[in-house]
């Protein structure tokens, strides 16, 4: 009798080491069984593995709370647009997740994507949906001269920021040019698109033009300083993958329910999500051609193709003279995959943290219900979605999971 169980219970215990099972029993009797792979996998989405925020070379006042502080007073500032409504929380409200609930994101006119939101984006090496910044503050000014965003030149910045800001500016930054608005007027600018502002522009002394240019530069930096402190906070995910990694069952039964652990065990498995949606932010911040239905806008959008010679053309990028990077720190931007052909249609990948309170989805809005993502890809033959054969269950239950990576967002100008 002895002899013939021994064969067996030899394969049993193989299998349980070889598996890794923390706890005894197999995974399909209970969803909140892991093994040493699986626990490894979600250590590394749990918000707890997120790293300190990454300097930043290129802004010397990235991680300072002065500049944070003047950043966040201009980031709801709806002066600095030329209608006087429109500030960056326009299309990036607290009370949204700093993104908005529109298709397409709406500032002086409508623009031909959909707003991302802020939470984590300090970690990011290329911003906005195509990459074409590669800095927050450089990102910060983006919109700015955007006549269907903030519609308002960098001129008149310089302007504003002198008749409002003028104490707590030269405080971090040091003197404010001298400008008169008859020698500087506001519609001075080289970006715009406009003839008579840039002829503007053309007519102020270059020397100046460089202040002015460094002042909106400087503008950027301190928003990008408040903007680094909007983080995602702690969702129910990451408590259950805190109680999972102190050995807590009861806390993890009460955390997730069946369906919510089993999509879980689907998000990192067989429905392959962790290929594009990895680590604690939930992104790789690649840029994939999705095969996406083309917004409801008639212009075609090539997505990073375009992105990666504007930011190689970008007079506020890394290597630029308005950056406080030396040459050698801005190692992406030197080394940037110059191969546009191959980034034709792709967009960035963007995080998954609060996913379930920010529709509508994809770069212009495409999708209205997380439901309607996971039947795109669920239906999709695009050899950049591998999604596995789930069924209709199974979709369901990825999409419980989703639901539990909403946790509360915090942001202060004092760190």
């Amino acid at each position: 009798m002895m002899s013939s169980l021994f064969p067996k219970i030899l394969t049993a215990l193989f299998l349980a080491v070889f598996a890794g099972s923390t706890y005894a029993g197999a995974a399909g009797d209970d969803p909140h069984l892991w093994n040493t792979g699986e626990i490894a996998v979600l250590r590394s989405l749990w918000i707890g593995s997120l790293p300190p925020i990454p300097k930043d070379p290129s802004n010397a006042y990235a991680d300072n709370p002065r500049a944070a502080a003047l950043g966040k007073k201009l980031f709801f500032d709806s002066r600095f647009s030329g209608n006087m409504k429109v500030s960056c929380a326009t299309c990036h409200r607290p009370d949204m997740n700093f993104t908005d609930n529109l298709p397409l994101a709406h500032g002086m006119g409508t623009t031909m994507r959909r707003s991302m939101p802020l939470a984590g984006v300090a970690y990011n090496t290329w911003f906005f949906w195509d990459g074409r910044k590669d800095s927050l503050w450089s990102q910060a000014l983006g919109p700015i001269e955007s006549h269907v965003e903030h519609g308002v030149t960098r001129t008149a910045c310089a302007h504003l920021i002198t008749e409002n800001y003028r104490a707590e500016y030269e405080e971090i930054f040091g003197p404010l040019p001298r400008l008169s608005k008859e020698a500087h007027p506001a519609i001075a600018s080289p970006a715009t698109g406009d003839l008579l502002g840039l002829k503007a522009w053309l007519s102020i002394e270059p020397d100046t033009r460089v202040a002015i240019n460094r002042v909106y530069a400087n503008m950027g930096k301190a928003i990008a300083a408040f903007v680094r402190t909007i983080m995602p906070g702690p969702a129910r995910f990451d408590r259950y993958t805190e109680a999972l990694l102190k050995g807590d069952r009861e806390t993890m039964q009460q955390t997730l329910s069946p369906a919510e652990a089993k999509g879980l065990r689907l998000f990192i498995g067989r429905a392959g999500c962790t290929n594009c949606h990895s680590g604690p932010l939930f992104s790789n911040s690649d840029f994939h051609n999705l095969g996406l239905p083309r917004s409801t806008r008639p212009t075609t959008d090539s997505g990073r193709a375009d992105g990666i010679k504007e930011v190689l053309a970008d007079e506020f990028n890394c290597l630029g003279i308005y950056s406080d990077a030396d040459p050698a720190d801005c190692v992406e931007l030197r080394f940037i995959d110059t191969e546009t052909a191959k980034y034709a249609g792709a967009f960035k990948t963007p995080s998954l943290r609060n996913v379930a309170e920010r529709a509508p989805y994809m770069n212009a809005g495409q999708f209205s219900s997380l439901r309607e993502i996971l039947v795109f890809y669920h239906q999709s033959k695009n050899p950049e979605i591998n999604h596995g054969d789930l069924n209709g269950e199974e979709l369901r239950q990825v999409e419980a999971f989703m639901r539990t990576l909403t946790g509360p967002l915090t942001y202060s100008a004092d760190r």
